[in-house]
């Protein structure tokens, strides 16, 4: 309710840049502090699909972040807690571009 109310018609008045790096930014400092980690990274356990083993890599299960989200690394510890499988940090890119 308080997201599709109030935060969703704010998050979309600002640039997609500047909605990505508030995002980010947020992930960063709440999931950065130990304790609220913990807490969220216990609640992501057991996942449905199970762990997957491709190439003799094991991951925790088959859902990950790609890369270009968090771009500089500023979050990986964060979003480490929200259950990912795997996250690739930084950005891939043919050629420099706005916001990469």
């Amino acid at each position: 309710m308080i997201y599709r109310s109030l935060l969703r018609p704010l998050l979309f008045r600002l640039s997609p840049e500047t909605a990505h790096e508030l995002a980010l930014s947020s992930l960063s400092f709440f999931l950065g502090a130990t304790p609220i980690r913990k807490v969220v990274a216990a609640r992501q356990r057991g996942w449905p699909l199970g762990p997957l083993e491709r190439c003799g890599l094991e991951f925790a299960n088959p859902i990950g972040l790609a890369a270009g989200f968090d771009k500089n690394g500023t979050a990986a510890q964060g979003l480490s807690a929200l259950g990912f499988g795997f996250i690739e940090v930084g950005t891939v890119t043919s050629e420099p571009q706005s916001g990469n």
